[in-house]
C-alpha cells in the first residue's frame, strides 16, 4: 500500500476562517460506483506546459505536490507529499485526481457549512493530511497548486473534445482559486456547451471507488496479517514508512507521530479501505480481496496517531461531536482508548 493519507492539522489559518476557528467535519472524498468503461480524462503530458510565467505556476504546482517536504516546517507538518493519496501525481483515475476535483470545485461542503473554493479545498489538505499550517488564500502555493490542478482539467477537456494542439487558456488568479464549477468559468465555448455545471461534478474517476460492505465485520486481527503479508515491505513492520540517508521521507508513516491525524479522512476504516483496494499494493490495483482490504485499513486505522486538533479535552464529546462514522477514534481497542494519548497535532515551526 503506499499510503493512506488525507487530511488534519492544527489551525485553519485561511483568510476565509477566524484564526482560532476549525472547520466542523471532514467529509469524506466522494465514493461511488466504479465506472465499468475507462474513458477517463486523461491530462496533457507534462512536457506540454508553456514556457511561460503561467507555465512557471503550473510546474511549481506539480512540483510542490509531488514532493511536498519541501514545505516542511512552514506548511507541512508531517512526513506526508500530497502525491502519497492522489496517485500519479494527482493524475490517476479512482485516485482522487486533481483534474476531477477542480471541476467539481466551488461546491457547498457540510464539514463547514458554507460554499468552498477550490483553493479553501486545497487550504483544508494542509491542515489536515499535511497536519500543517495551509498557506493563504492568496499566497504563491495556493495559486500554484490551483493552476496545476486546472491545466491537467482544462488540457485534458480541450483533447477530448478536438482542441487538440491549442493551448490551455490563461485565466485569472480569482477563477483559479475559485474552480470550474462556476457558471461564468471561461471555459472555451465548444467545452462550454459539452460540459454543463451539472456534469462538472461526476467526471468518471473522481475519488475512490466504493466498495460494498464486506461480508465480515472488519478485523484488526486479520488485517495485521495482510498487513505483514502485503503492506511490511514499504510502509515498515512498525508502519513508519522508509526514509533515505538524507532523513527524508520516501515512503510515509501510516500511524504514528508523522502519520495523518485522527480527524484526517483516511482515518475512516472505510474511505481507508476503498483506497486501499484499488490503489495497493502500489502498482497492483486490486491484489487484495476485497475482505482483506476492509481488514487492513481496520489494522492500520487501530493505531494511534496525532490528535484531533478539533479536540479540546473531552474526548468523548469530540468522537460524539466529528466521529459519528466508521473508525476507532474515542473508542477502546487492543486495550487503548485511542485518542486518550495521542501524539500532538503538529505546530509546523522549528520542524
Amino acid at each position: 500500500m503506499k499510503t493512506i493519507l488525507s487530511l488534519l492539522a492544527i489551525s485553519f489559518a485561511s483568510s476565509v476562517f477566524a484564526a482560532n476557528e476549525l472547520p466542523d467535519r471532514q467529509t469524506e472524498l466522494p465514493a461511488v460506483k466504479k465506472a465499468m468503461d475507462t474513458d477517463y480524462l486523461q491530462p496533457r503530458s507534462l512536457d506540454q506546459v508553456p514556457e511561460t510565467e503561467f507555465g512557471k505556476m503550473v510546474k511549481l504546482g506539480y512540483s510542490l505536490f509531488v514532493d511536498s517536504q519541501q514545505m516542511r516546517g512552514e506548511f507541512v507538518g508531517n512526513d506526508q507529499n500530497c502525491v502519497n493519496c492522489h496517485m500519479q501525481a494527482g493524475q490517476k483515475a479512482n485516485a482522487a485526481p486533481l483534474w476531477a476535483a477542480y471541476s467539481a470545485y466551488p461546491a457547498y461542503r457540510k464539514k463547514n457549512d458554507k460554499v468552498n473554493s477550490y483553493a479553501e479545498r486545497i487550504q483544508g489538505c494542509f491542515t489536515y493530511s499535511m497536519n500543517g499550517v495551509p498557506p493563504t488564500y492568496d499566497s504563491e502555493e495556493i495559486k500554484a497548486l490551483s493552476a496545476y490542478s486546472y491545466w491537467m482539467m482544462m488540457g485534458g477537456l480541450m483533447d477530448r473534445h478536438g482542441m487538440k494542439g491549442q493551448a490551455v487558456p490563461e485565466v485569472s488568479a480569482k477563477h483559479l482559486q475559485a474552480g470550474a464549477k462556476g457558471a461564468d468559468f471561461p471555459f472555451p465555448d465548444k467545452i462550454t456547451k459539452a460540459f454543463p455545471v451539472e456534469d462538472r461534478s461526476s467526471l468518471k474517476g473522481r475519488g475512490y471507488p466504493k466498495l460494498a460492505q464486506p461480508e465480515q465485520t472488519p478485523s484488526i486481527e486479520r488485517g495485521s496479517d495482510v498487513y505483514s503479508a502485503y503492506c511490511s515491505t514499504c510502509h515498515s513492520a512498525d508502519g513508519q514508512g522508509i526514509r533515505g540517508n538524507d532523513g527524508r521521507s520516501y515512503i510515509p508513516p501510516l500511524w504514528g507521530a508523522s502519520a495523518y491525524n485522527w480527524g484526517a479522512g483516511m482515518h475512516r476504516i472505510n474511505t481507508a479501505a476503498y483506497f486501499i483496494y484499488e490503489n495497493m499494493p502500489l502498482g497492483k490495483s486490486a491484489t487484495l480481496t476485497k475482505q482483506q482490504a476492509w481488514d487492513v485499513a481496520a489494522y492500520v486505522n487501530s493505531h494511534e496517531r496525532p490528535q484531533d486538533p478539533r479536540f479540546k479535552g473531552d474526548l468523548q464529546e469530540n468522537r460524539d461531536k466529528y466521529h459519528n462514522h466508521q473508525g476507532y477514534y474515542g473508542q477502546e481497542t487492543n486495550g487503548k482508548l485511542l485518542g486518550k494519548d495521542s501524539y500532538p497535532s503538529a505546530t509546523v515551526d522549528g520542524q
